[in-house]
């Protein structure tokens, strides 16, 4: 019976239901529980088809006047009648393409769980012939809630964590995702203009058509990946040292140079970054204790020369991300068993070849994960660049951007101040493939996955 009963392959599940089912199991293709109701389940049966009307329902009195209108997103503009008894213009609202997408959008999910509730309808009356055939009586309501406590268990954990996925995290993103598919900017803001699709000429315009554009992404593509690369780096491995110099046998008072560093962390980052940027400002106090000790004649533009400005933040940077590498590396270099370093200097081994043959291969394996990650999160770090430089200096190459801005702190400029949605939303799904097959590349050839098992 549970090879029936699998869901690993539900077409033929469902198709099992319709060639091996009764008149009672294929009644209730057509209207929802009343297979199970025929079989005497009936509260379970009746909330099957109190789910089949509520979905009729909805599908005609709201989800059909939007989804007919998902190919357009609406034709009707906001116009102005005048009304000659209060002898003023009014306003007559027109359609909302924002609207129309999004609940066609919501719309579609739920027609989807309403379509897996039908399977799981048509699956519940075949389950109940199979047992009546089998000469046993199907269980009741009562029973199958309390099986949600005992065997079913993990669908009472996971239900509404699962529909809180979907409503707060995938509708959205799925709804992100087709605006970079239409026009939607300044100059089509609903509910005043409308917007409709464009298919990819977002992509086209902003990947090599529009000269500009081109450009800026292509340069913010680079320094992103220069960026990540320095930054997560010189955080790891100055981070590494620092928690090897610490640990040292001939190191006194650990604990109070441990806390020292660990302060950066106490103190909130954007605090951190926020101060670090009064402090590099062309009139802020390190350009003028500078020049009043004679070692500058003029402000150094550490946060306004493009070049300059890129260094600064990678070297600011470290001050807020070492000491958090720093705790990471002092558990993981604990671990290390001693054994291990007692045999390398009884084979002559020196603190260099040791570093190399034991201490680095431990790292990278137990951190490489986490060494991923910081990669990732580098090339989506909008605190470091934006409290710190605000993207600056602004550049007249690039469209909207300056050299110091990543494409995520890019992303933010185009959405809040141009209000360009939609080349927005296209810069996001360019940033989200880049990271997903680096992730993926980078996961799948490092040793803590090639070397799981054979790893001691």
């Amino acid at each position: 019976m549970s090879k029936h009963l699998s869901f690993k392959n539900p077409l033929q599940e469902f198709a099992n239901a319709f060639i091996k089912g009764d008149f009672k199991t294929k009644l209730s293709f057509v209207i929802m529980g009343s297979g199970n109701i025929l079989r005497g389940q009936f509260i379970k049966g009746l909330l099957y088809l109190g789910v089949q009307l509520a979905y009729f329902n909805f599908l005609i009195a709201f989800a059909l006047p939007y989804l007919k209108q998902i190919t357009t997103l609406g034709t009707a503009v906001k116009y102005e009648v005048w009304n000659a008894s209060l002898e003023i213009y009014e306003y007559v609202q027109g359609d909302n393409s924002m609207l129309i997408l999004l609940y066609s959008l919501l719309s579609v999910f739920i027609t989807l769980y309403f379509l897996y509730l039908y399977g799981k309808n048509v699956a519940s009356a075949f389950k109940s012939q199979q047992i009546a055939s089998s000469g046993k009586k199907p269980p009741s309501f009562l029973t199958d809630l309390k099986s949600l406590l005992d065997s079913n268990y993990h669908k009472t954990l996971l239900t509404l964590p699962t529909f809180g996925v979907i409503a707060f995290t995938i509708l959205p993103l799925v709804f992100m995702i087709l605006i970079a598919f239409t026009n939607f900017d300044r100059f089509h803001q609903p509910p005043g203009n409308l917007f409709t699709w464009v298919g990819f000429e977002n992509f086209k315009d902003t990947l090599w058509q529009n000269k500009t554009k081109a450009t800026t992404v292509r340069s913010l593509f680079a320094w992103t990946m220069v960026w990540a690369f320095f930054a997560t780096l010189t955080n790891y491995f100055f981070g590494m040292i620092l928690a090897m110099v610490i640990n040292r046998k001939t190191i006194k008072l650990k604990k109070f140079w441990r806390t020292i560093f660990v302060i950066t962390i106490a103190v909130p980052q954007f605090v951190s970054l926020m101060l670090m940027s009064r402090l590099l400002h062309e009139l802020g106090p390190l350009n003028v204790a500078l020049q009043a000790t004679g070692l500058t004649t003029a402000p150094i533009p550490f946060l306004t020369n493009g070049n300059l400005a890129r260094i600064v933040v990678i070297v600011v940077n470290m001050w807020v991300g070492i000491p958090y590498t720093m705790l990471i590396t002092t558990g993981i270099l604990m671990n290390i068993p001693a054994e291990l370093y007692e045999s390398a200097k009884m084979d002559g081994a020196g603190p260099w070849m040791t570093y190399l043959k034991i201490t680095m291969p431990y790292m990278l394996f137990v951190s490489g994960p986490y060494l991923i990650t910081q990669f990732i999160g580098n090339i989506n770090n909008f605190n470091v660049i934006y409290l710190l430089t605000g993207g600056g200096p602004l550049s007249l190459d690039y469209f909207q951007a300056g050299k110091t801005d990543l494409l995520v702190t890019w992303l933010y400029k185009l959405t809040v101040t141009e209000q360009n949605y939609s080349m927005a939303s296209t810069i996001g799904i360019i940033v989200f493939i880049l990271s997903a097959i680096f992730a993926l590349i980078a996961f799948n050839t490092s040793s803590s996955v090639k070397k799981e098992e054979e790893f001691q």
